[in-house]
Parts: C-alpha cells; sequence; structure tokens
C-alpha cells in the first residue's frame, strides 16, 4: 500500500514539473547535458541555418515576383495588338 502511494506521488510530481514549466535542459545525442558553450555554439548555428533558409526564401519570392510581372507584361502587349472594333 505505502509502495503505491510513493509510486503515484512520482508520477503526479512529474507532470506538476512540466506543467509548471520546469527548466528544459538541452542534451544532444548520446543524451548528456550540454554545457552552456556548446549550447551557444548550437544556438548561433540554428540561427544560421534559419537566417540562410529565410534569404533563400526571400531570393525565390523575389525571382516568381518578378517573372509574375515579366508575364503580366507579355499579356498586356498582346492585348494592345489586338485590333478594336470600334
Amino acid at each position: 500500500m505505502a509502495m503505491r502511494s510513493v509510486v503515484r506521488r512520482g508520477g503526479v510530481n512529474r507532470m506538476m514539473e512540466t506543467t509548471r514549466g520546469a527548466a528544459r535542459q538541452f542534451s544532444d545525442i548520446k543524451g548528456r547535458v550540454l554545457s552552456e558553450e556548446e549550447r551557444a555554439v548550437e544556438n548561433v548555428y540554428i540561427q544560421k541555418m534559419e537566417r540562410e533558409k529565410m534569404e533563400k526564401m526571400k531570393k525565390k519570392a523575389e525571382k516568381e515576383k518578378a517573372a509574375k510581372e515579366k508575364e503580366a507584361e507579355k499579356i498586356t502587349t498582346l492585348l494592345k495588338m489586338i485590333p478594336t472594333n470600334n
């Protein structure tokens, strides 16, 4: 009986820690906790990758916009060439 209550309390405490917003510890693939320097290096790397990804998306959007503008210009030029029966 006493063992059951200890197990139950342990589960409740773990659940309460996660709901309270307990500090998250960063760990690598092997499961060891990263030092502050390692976390800082990893954060810089992640920010760099995100920045590069955003730049690629921005360039792609600019190319698509330029292509749409060029297509629209072609269409307006063709429409001007069509004779109107007034």
